[in-house]
């Protein structure tokens, strides 16, 4: 189909109702702007199925840490709290704590004597569980990132792609009513909306959850400072 041959065939399909659906502008659209619509499509689905399963891992992730914080403050022997925890599979805080009671009951039973750098592997733990805790967080926060800030940039390739590729059509059929401009132009910038309805919702729960994963880090930090805490005052009874 030669450019003349494009545009009545836009002209025709957006004539009847004055206004032209999403998916005629696709399908008439130039085969580089359909690539970049269908691009920002799967874009803007991933983000969604990422955002759906970070807000439940986030909200799990805070009842998690409530749950076990009640549970460590009310008073229970941390050895049957250990019991307890290890036999499942913990998250969060309680990774945490699992973690480093496992490492101490491995120092204390192992040799009484290596008291002195128990403190200090101890505390090496929490701190390798927390980058493990926080690094299974975060994980594919990276992509909403990059979609927030290239989907614009993509979509507003299309549009220009798709404007020079109108244009040329227009200039071949020597028609520049606006009848014949006009579907070619909203094809163009359809593909800027894909790249807005990408990048907008990536934009703000890449935001939401960075400060999410902020907040909890902080409470994996000070628990690991008030566990440390414990175990010094623990080194300190046996020696």
């Amino acid at each position: 189909m030669n450019p003349a041959e494009i545009v009545k065939t836009q002209v025709s399909m957006g004539a009847p109702n004055g206004g032209f659906s999403f998916l005629e502008m696709f399908l008439t659209a130039h085969p580089v702007v359909k690539v970049v619509m269908f691009g920002l499509l799967l874009a803007s689905i991933w983000s969604w199925a990422i955002i759906v399963e970070k807000v439940f891992a986030f909200r799990r992730a805070r009842r998690e840490a409530d749950q076990f914080e009640q549970l460590f403050w009310s008073g229970q022997s941390l050895d049957e709290l250990y019991a307890g925890l290890s036999r499942g599979r913990t998250f969060s805080m309680a990774s945490l704590f699992v973690a480093a009671m496992r490492e101490w009951k491995r120092s204390v039973e192992g040799n009484i004597r290596a008291l002195g750098g128990i403190q200090m592997r101890v505390e090496k733990v929490m701190d390798v569980t927390i980058s493990r805790e926080m690094e299974q967080l975060d994980r594919r926060l990276l992509f909403l990132a990059t979609v927030g800030s290239t989907a614009p940039f993509v979509g507003l390739f299309g549009t220009v792609w798709g404007i020079m590729s109108s244009f040329s059509a227009i200039a071949a059929s020597k028609n520049t009513s606006l009848a014949a401009v006009a579907p070619g132009i909203s094809e163009a910038l359809f593909a800027t909306a894909l790249g807005l309805l990408a990048a907008i919702p990536a934009v703000i729960f890449y935001n939401k959850f960075s400060a999410d994963s902020s907040r909890l880090g902080q409470r994996l930090e000070a628990f690991a400072d008030e566990f440390a805490a414990i175990v010094s005052r623990q080194i300190d009874v046996r020696t």
